[in-house]
This record gives structure tokens, sequence and C-alpha cells, in this order.
């Protein structure tokens, strides 16, 4: 049975989680724009692992959204690497599944392989105790993971990078893709094309027209995706799913898509 859950915004995710049937929460260990130290809910690891085992909900956590390994700026990627190890550290001992983190980007002007690299040398330095997702992403012409040659592009360099220890896996965002103007129709088969993989997807409809650019998730009903569409591009990767949509239509997204594929 394909696990399907949610993005859960408030201080209790477990609790939102079971209140609408989700077998996955995501949720972030602090302020997504901020670039303190991630903080575990309750302050006991042990104790937040143990009540989502017992209620059978799994965890994924997304990284704050100002971390960008990839930056040439050593005033960002620097922290920015620090930063990432420290939320790997704390998401693995609450016993989660992933860390989601975007692919981050270069600034007008600086080579893309420059990014690349970057991203290489996290991998090498980071401890991984557990898998780390990196998203694609929506607009911005240096970004690391928007097109797919630029998945490519930054894949290709992960793969020759020394071990690290740990997974890096590939997180499918369908806003992203569709605001990216990545067709739906295939995007599963070209990106595993790609990274060999999906290990999650991000299940989201889109405010915006495709290849807009535009980052604004919409409620399945109520984008300019069409939900179908949607629906198919969850069949086919086969992975696990978190609805990142808006709060007031995020539980019957859930129940829609688990009555037709959980």
């Amino acid at each position: 049975m394909m696990r399907i859950g949610g993005h859960f915004h408030s201080d209790h995710p477990l609790d939102d989680a079971v209140a609408c049937g989700a077998k996955i929460a995501q949720f972030f260990l602090g302020d997504p724009q901020g670039w303190k130290g991630p903080v575990i809910p309750g302050g006991a690891p042990g104790a937040l692992r143990d009540a989502y085992a017992a209620a059978g909900v799994d965890v994924y956590i997304h990284a704050p959204y100002v971390l960008n390994v990839a930056s040439a700026n050593n005033r960002i990627r620097i922290p920015s690497r620090k930063l990432l190890g420290q939320h790997l550290k704390a998401a693995a001992s609450i016993g989660a599944q992933g860390l989601i983190v975007h692919g981050g980007h270069v600034t007008a002007g600086v080579d893309p392989t420059v990014g690349v690299a970057n991203w290489v040398k996290a991998v090498e330095q980071i401890e991984r105790p557990l898998p780390l997702l990196i998203e694609n992403t929506a607009g911005g012409d240096g970004a690391m993971a928007r097109k797919l040659e630029a998945v490519a592009r930054l894949w290709e360099g992960i793969g020759s990078a020394a071990d690290g220890g740990g997974e890096v896996g590939f997180c499918l965002d369908t806003c992203h893709a569709n605001s990216a103007g990545i067709d739906l129709a295939d995007a599963v088969d070209r990106v595993k094309a790609v990274t060999g993989r999906i290990d999650l997807v991000h299940c989201n409809n889109s405010r915006d027209a495709f290849d807009s650019g535009a980052d604004r998730h919409a409620n399945f009903e109520s984008g300019t995706i069409d939900p179908e569409a949607l629906l198919a591009v969850v069949r086919a990767a086969g992975a696990p799913v978190v609805c990142e949509t808006p709060e007031a239509g995020l539980a019957g997204d859930i129940a829609w898509l688990r009555d037709r594929v959980g």
C-alpha cells in the first residue's frame, strides 16, 4: 500500500496526520526562512521517534529554504553546508525516512558547473545518516535542479563524488516540474532516466501556467494541472507521496489521492 501524507505546519504534526488518516508527516525543524539550528519538538528525539512509530506514521523533514550549498558566495555556501549537516543528524535522531533539500542555485554570471562542484564538495564532506533527497525547483536560470538538463548535470557530478557515506536520492515535485516546463505526462520516465530513482513525490497542483517559473502550490481541484495528471505521476513513480497543498484543502487532497491509489 502506497504511503500518502502531507506537510504540516502546526506544532503537532503527528496529531494533524492522525486526524486526516495520513501515513506520512513532513515538517520543518525550525523556521524555514531562518539560519538557526534544528529544534526537536518536545526536545526528546527518542520519545518523538517512538510516538510516530506507534502511530504508524512515517516522518520526512524538509530542510530550510534558505540553504544553498551550490552558491559561489562563501557567506551562504559554508553556513548552508553546516546547517544541512545539522538537519541531517537531527532528522535521523527522530527516525525520519529522509531529509528533503532544494537543489539551490548560482547567481547570474556564475557558471552552473561551479554550483555542481560545490554540491560535490557537500556530498563528500557531509555525513548522511539518512537519505538526502534533492528536490527539483520551479524557477531561476541558475538553478541546479530546475530543467532536466540541469538535473542531469548535477547528478553526473554527484555520481563522481567520493562516497561521503549515505544515500543521495531525488524528490519530484509536480508543481515545480510543471512550472519548470517539464511535461508531467512523461516526467517520471525522464527523471528516472537521469537519476535512476524517485524516492519521494511532492504531489502539488499549481496556481500558475506551464513553464511559468512560479512556485505557488494549489489544491488538487483548484489548480491549473489536471488532477488526473497528478494521479498518473504518483502511480508511475511508485514512491511515497507528500501533499504540500494549501492547508484549507490538504486533508481533502490526501483523501482524494488515498481513495485512488492508497
